[in-house]
């Protein structure tokens, strides 16, 4: 059995020579019309704040699931990511999406089980000391309590879909903390936002190489377009629509998730 590895996008270090060689014939992996995909997750990858949604778990054809569909044709594809998904909800209502005959599953999970939903309402809605303090309350929880559901939850998804190969994306920053203007909340508060999607991230990608599983670090893609640069990669705060708040927007899910899934599926062989 091969050794657990962690795959990260910046870190792959393959040569100009290969990476055009991937891209001209696929890679040594499968042809895609092969490949079975199933698509979990929450929010991130269900397309929130990236266009129009359908149905209770806000879904859209935007999201880079979706996308990297339509791109590769792959032989089945199952769009099951669902707004406001926790470890929980993966594993009693998206598992059934699983089979022995998936090959590639992608999910982004962990922020709402840490209650990141509720730390950017109260950042938005009050004030700097109770942001930090939420902040504080969610990376406890991320650290302590966190990589246990994560554990179970790739478990079960191993034993439903044994052959295949899942890559777990993390989040974003959202803040470019080297911006000399940026309106809206307090330098602190952007700070501590960042710092939380690190330590989430952190947590996610020990629990990917402990697991057999591939995380994809999606920060240095989307570095330079965080909000305060303008980039148009990440709806900012609208107390008016707090749900889509600091969500991917279609252009995020285009050229900042897609990109780095891309090379995920074709660095697992899919």
């Amino acid at each position: 059995m091969r050794s657990i590895r962690t795959f990260t996008i910046s870190t792959l270090g393959l040569s100009s020579a290969a990476v055009l060689a991937l891209s001209a014939f696929g890679g040594p992996a499968k042809a895609a019309s092969s490949v079975n995909y199933v698509a979990l997750g929450d929010s991130y990858s269900s397309g929130v704040g990236a266009g129009t949604t359908t149905g209770s778990c806000a879904q859209s054809n935007s999201a880079y699931g979706p996308l990297w569909a339509k791109a590769n044709s792959p032989a089945s594809f199952t769009f099951a990511a669902c707004s406001g998904a926790t470890t929980t909800d993966v594993i009693n209502s998206q598992l059934s999406s699983l089979s022995s005959s998936t090959t590639l599953v992608s999910l982004t999970i962990g922020g709402n089980d840490a209650g990141f939903s509720s730390v950017m309402e109260t950042c938005v809605l009050e004030s700097t000391s109770s942001c930090q303090a939420a902040v504080a309350k969610a990376e406890q929880y991320a650290q302590t309590t966190l990589p246990g559901k994560l554990d179970t939850m790739l478990s079960d998804i191993k034993a439903k879909a044994p052959n295949a190969k899942i890559v777990m994306l993390g989040y974003p920053e959202f803040y470019d903390l080297s911006a000399s203007v940026c309106v809206g909340l307090s330098s602190a508060d952007h700070k501590a936002l960042d710092q939380a999607a690190d330590v989430l991230d952190g947590v996610i990608q020990t629990a990917a190489s402990g697991n057999g599983a591939y995380f994809a670090d999606v920060r240095g893609q989307f570095s330079g377009h965080e909000l305060c640069d303008n980039a148009g990669w990440l709806n900012s705060v609208d107390i008016t629509n707090i749900d889509a708040s600091y969500h991917p927007t279609a252009t995020g899910q285009q050229d900042g998730y897609l990109p780095v899934f891309s090379a995920a599926a074709k660095a697992v062989g899919q």
